[in-house]
């Protein structure tokens, strides 16, 4: 049995190690499949008495003992036996509700199956009453709970262009980008010149209310949008907000407004790193702040940056690390096995899917311990008070990780 309790939590405030854990747990559970409908989902609310739990398990018990085919019979029965003796432990249930799945999941052969019983206390309050048995698990509810939804709306902006885009997590999506058409200033004078600056200042306007509605249309319908940043190289930006341009209920959520040297697109990525103070909670942030400092000192040659998963290692464990940089894209685990034939104990690093075997001997290893690389390093970190920086595999600042440091760098507080 697998226990995972993440007590009292919301995930605007899991930390990504413990988002991180989760969904890659949920990715093995949802990967397994059973023999037939007989792999149990159950999903118990908040506030939902245990008793009521039980007495739907036992009525289920009771029908599915007409179950015909002998094999299913036994192995929903078994399932379900297993759910009554974890539900047993509990006298209430938990804050945030809770989750578990049981039942004989199949194996390469045919025949080699195997009981497995999940118990997860959510780190949302579950509102959803689910009891389901099927030939996977129902893992849908749980992640949509661990997904990143706070989001941030991003306008870069003159008056000849503007670019819209949202901010979420690990990614920065530009959504639309629009031209004014608006022309460069007259400079003729006379009677001509003042016609010419009437109809560019409608111009203006006409592209402001485009922007205002473009806003409207992107941002009003994202239901977790937190704020929005707005910037540009000239007063544009000023005028659109002091005008009516903007639906009332997205002025009331402008965080900020910057000067920033370009508008469209590339204004986009200067606006996310002239607001990191306003929005440095997002991941997408920290990531890139993590990285910048990292190649500064790697730049600057000042001995506090280093990488690899040995050098790294040790500058953990002697606490010498302000700051941890790993990727979630780093595939590999730590095993603790013993050789069957030389009878000698071995920790290795080995890849994820990858057979553990004795370096003397070349046979496989009886694991007795494992634990993938991220959440061992992780571990170690917080215990020496060490920031943890959980970096993406889509983001740019985690595809550089990952592709130039192999995935694991880190900050030093003093050279070693």
């Amino acid at each position: 049995m697998r226990v995972l309790l993440l007590r009292e939590r919301d995930t605007t405030r899991l930390d990504d190690i413990e988002r991180y854990r989760l969904r890659r747990m949920l990715q093995e559970i949802k990967a397994k499949k059973g023999r037939g409908t007989e792999l149990i989902s159950l999903y118990i609310p908040a506030g939902r008495p245990i008793s009521d739990v039980m007495n739907v398990l036992r009525q289920e018990y009771s029908t599915a003992t007409n179950i015909k085919d002998r094999t299913t019979r036994h192995h929903v029965l078994d399932a379900l036996t297993a759910v009554i003796q974890r539900l047993k432990l509990f006298r209430t249930t938990p804050p945030n509700g809770l989750v578990i799945f049981a039942g004989y999941v199949a194996g390469d052969a045919p025949g080699d199956e195997k009981m497995e019983v999940y118990v997860i206390e959510p780190p949302q309050r579950l509102r959803t009453w689910l009891y389901r048995c099927d030939s996977r698990f129902w893992t849908e509810i749980l992640e949509e709970m661990v997904e990143e939804h706070e989001a941030y709306g991003l306008l870069a902006m003159d008056r000849g262009e503007a670019a819209f885009a949202i901010l979420r997590g690990k990614s920065l999506e530009i959504v639309e980008e629009i031209t004014s058409g608006v022309p460069s200033k007259h400079r003729a004078g006379g009677q001509s010149a003042r016609r010419f600056e009437r109809i560019r200042e409608q111009k203006i306007h006409e592209f402001y209310k485009r922007i205002g509605e473009y806003a409207t249309k992107i941002f009003l319908k994202e239901k977790d949008l937190k704020g929005i940043i707005v910037g540009g190289p000239g007063p544009a930006k000023h005028e659109f907000l002091k005008g009516d341009y903007l639906h009332y209920e997205l002025r009331d959520k402008v965080l900020g407004v910057f000067d920033i040297g370009y508008s469209g697109e590339e204004g986009i990525y200067e606006l996310a790193k002239r607001a990191r103070d306003v929005i440095k909670d997002v991941r997408y942030v920290r990531e890139q702040e993590a990285l910048d400092e990292l190649l500064y000192h790697i730049s600057r040659d000042t001995g506090l940056a280093i990488y690899g998963e040995q050098e790294v290692r040790r500058a953990l464990e002697l606490g010498a690390v302000d700051k941890l940089l790993i990727s979630e894209g780093l595939k590999k685990k730590r095993v603790w096995g013993k050789c069957p034939s030389c009878g000698k104990t071995y920790e290795l690093v080995i890849r994820e899917h990858e057979i553990a075997k004795c370096p003397k001997c070349h046979i496989t290893l009886n694991i007795e311990k494992e634990k993938h690389l991220v959440e061992e390093l992780a571990e170690i970190a917080k215990a020496y008070g060490t920031e943890v920086v959980l970096f993406s595999t889509e983001s740019d600042a985690g595809k550089s990780l990952l592709r130039i440091f192999g995935g694991i760098a880190a900050i030093l507080r003093y050279k070693v």
